[in-house]
């Protein structure tokens, strides 16, 4: 049985390990997460182990890093580039309610939660956060340490550059754009493409403001640290449940 450990300890990483218990057929040995006061307790269960960086010491885990909100949707990338470690430790994270199509691909590293959809020819990159009810329609792109809040839809051909998060609810209408850690308001309409480094809400969806530091200093460092060849969907299932 394969050992993962989930790098965080909060909403999202909670999340994770329960979709990974769902799955069944995975060793989760804990968190690791840096607020020390979490050190030595559990979360739902599973035990906090320690700090971040002793994932380097426990080499025969596969992981996943589960950190980041809306306040600071860059925090997944800026953990991915301090860790430094190659793209195979990285695991894939797939619920069993969730509908892959087998023309998809996700990345190393990304997390798909309960009941999504990819219907067909969607290609999801690394360290990728797929939130409950989202659905993914034909061609879509979705690029490395992007997020998907739950329940938001995606017309076909739309693209999420790098960082880009879309909030609980939104729509984005077929063929458009979002740009680099821009951010898409819960419940918004997009009807075109949005820029980099925005925050776009509404119905239709407007400019609101630029996007918060932590955006823009990930899109001011245009890292291609995190960038890894996507895997076929259907490859990410060989212990017959999410989690490779």
């Amino acid at each position: 049985m394969s050992a993962l450990l989930i790098i965080g300890a909060g909403g999202f990483a909670r999340e994770t390990a329960q979709a990974v218990r769902d799955a069944g057929d995975v060793e989760l040995l804990g968190h690791l997460d840096d607020n020390a006061a979490l050190h030595g307790t559990e979360v739902d269960g599973v035990p906090v182990l320690g700090g971040c960086d002793l994932v380097h010491g426990l080499r025969e885990a596969r992981v996943v890093i589960c950190v980041g909100n809306p306040g600071d949707y860059a925090a997944r990338a800026r953990l991915v580039r301090r860790l430094g470690l190659p793209a195979d430790r990285y695991a894939t994270v797939i619920h069993p309610t969730a509908a892959v199509s087998a023309t998809s691909r996700v990345g190393p590293g990304s997390v798909l939660l309960a009941h999504c959809v990819l219907t067909a020819a969607v290609r999801v990159g690394a360290h990728v956060t797929v939130m409950p009810q989202v659905v993914l329609t034909h061609d879509d792109v979705v690029e490395d340490c992007a997020t998907l809040a739950s329940g938001a839809r995606l017309g076909g051909g739309v693209r999420l550059q790098r960082g880009a998060y879309v909030g609980s609810g939104a729509l984005v209408r077929e063929g458009a754009t979002v740009g680099a850690w821009s951010l898409i308001g819960m419940g918004s309409t997009v009807l075109g493409d949005v820029p980099p480094g925005e925050v776009w809400a509404g119905s239709p969806a407007r400019r609101l403001r630029a996007a918060a530091a932590p955006a823009l200093d990930e899109l001011a460092t245009r890292t291609t640290a995190t960038r890894t060849t996507a895997t076929p969907a259907t490859a990410t299932r060989p212990m017959g449940g999410p989690v490779t």
